[in-house]
């Protein structure tokens, strides 16, 4: 039975504990040769287990010169751990103390508004009139073409339409009075050509 691969969390286990042990500065070649020889991680993955180290802050990174140099040593991820624990108990107080206000202006708000008959029945009748607005808001919505807002405006809307045939209608008999003086056509051959009917000017 083949031998089961280290998971990602043994190979970052392993790979610091090679800095922890040799208390040592490495190069990524360097770590690549040892991380199998040492702790049996495969070369090709020390690349991505370092840098995962690095981004948690559990190794050391730095340049110098044209090389990149790591480090991790037992005592640093102590005082990481130490200053994670401070600024947690930090965040844990301030949230108790927020907490601890909010009660207090809950009780406040309880002090100033007595539990009592009218002010029960004040909000029971508060709680009714809102439901009772939102039904009647709700059978307006479905009765739209009723609301009065847009009645008058379909009525507006008439009268300007009717103002306008009435100003084409003017324009039409002008145009027709026209014709018949100027060039002698009847005007019931006009329309008759036009498919004008008698009563076009009928517009009540």
């Amino acid at each position: 039975m083949a031998p089961r691969g280290l998971s990602a969390e043994e190979k970052r286990v392993r790979l610091l504990e090679i800095f922890h042990e040799t208390k040592d500065f490495f190069q990524l070649k360097e770590l690549e040769k040892l991380g199998p020889k040492m702790k049996g991680i495969v070369s090709q993955s020390v690349k991505e287990v370092l840098q995962s180290l690095v981004d948690d802050g559990l190794v050391q990174a730095d340049k110098i010169g044209s090389s990149n140099f790591f480090w991790s040593f037992p005592s640093q991820r102590g005082a990481m751990m130490q200053s994670r624990l401070t600024i947690v108990k930090e965040s844990q107080a301030t949230h108790e103390a927020q907490l601890k206000e909010t009660g207090n202006l809950i009780e406040e708000e309880k002090a100033a508004r007595p539990q009592s008959i009218e002010r029960t029945s004040a909000l029971a009748t508060l709680a009714s009139q809102k439901q009772e607005l939102g039904e009647l808001e709700k059978e307006l919505a479905q009765y739209g073409l009723c609301d009065p807002a847009k009645v008058e405006e379909k009525k507006r809307a008439v009268v300007l339409a009717k103002e306008a045939s009435i100003r084409w209608t003017d324009n039409y008999a002008v145009l027709l009075s026209h014709f018949t003086r100027q060039y002698g056509v009847d005007a019931d051959e006009i329309r008759k050509y036009l498919g004008v009917s008698d009563d076009y000017e009928d517009i009540c």
